[in-house]
């Protein structure tokens, strides 16, 4: 079973879901692959502990500020998305990567196409920052909530793409 609550973003809607002991799931309503990794009943259950971590942490990313995550998270997918994902936590606040970058951090054969599988499916959004991740020479690409929030992280973050 998984427990959900609702956020209110600046730029959005949110569902946040949790096992009960670490967040599972972070999405914008209406996103590509929402709720894909959940296999199981979602009861609403506002009162969380983990949930109020996690609105406290939004708050403080919304308000520009690069807080600190003191909650566990836990993304269910292949060992090959996971891989790519445990990467993208890795970019720091503020920065970006490409999806050739994080390839060649794999495997010195792997394609950019396949990481950006697993970046379009990643089911934290923003904790997991796939907004971080550009095309070849910083290029703005594709982000599964739509461009337009992939932009206003990226200038939360002031960001600069071309």
């Amino acid at each position: 079973m998984y427990f959900s609550t609702n956020y209110s973003s600046p730029i959005g809607q949110m569902l946040i879901a949790s096992d009960g002991e670490a967040i599972t799931g972070l999405w914008f309503y209406a996103q590509k692959h929402f709720k894909s990794t959940i296999d199981d009943e979602i009861v609403k259950k506002d009162d969380l502990s983990i949930f109020r971590n996690v609105r406290q942490w939004l708050d403080d990313y919304f308000n520009g500020l690069n807080p600190k995550i003191n909650f566990k998270i836990k993304p269910a997918g292949t060992d090959f998305r996971i891989k790519v994902w445990k990467i993208l936590t890795e970019i720091p606040y503020g920065q970006t990567m490409t999806y050739g970058e994080i390839a060649s951090r794999i495997s010195p054969t792997m394609s950019a196409q396949a990481v950006g599988g697993a970046v379009g499916h990643n089911p934290i959004a923003i904790i997991i920052p796939c907004h971080r991740v550009m095309g070849v020479n910083g290029k703005l690409t594709g982000y599964a909530g739509g461009l337009d929030k992939k932009i206003e992280l990226l200038k939360l973050e002031r960001i600069t793409w071309i």
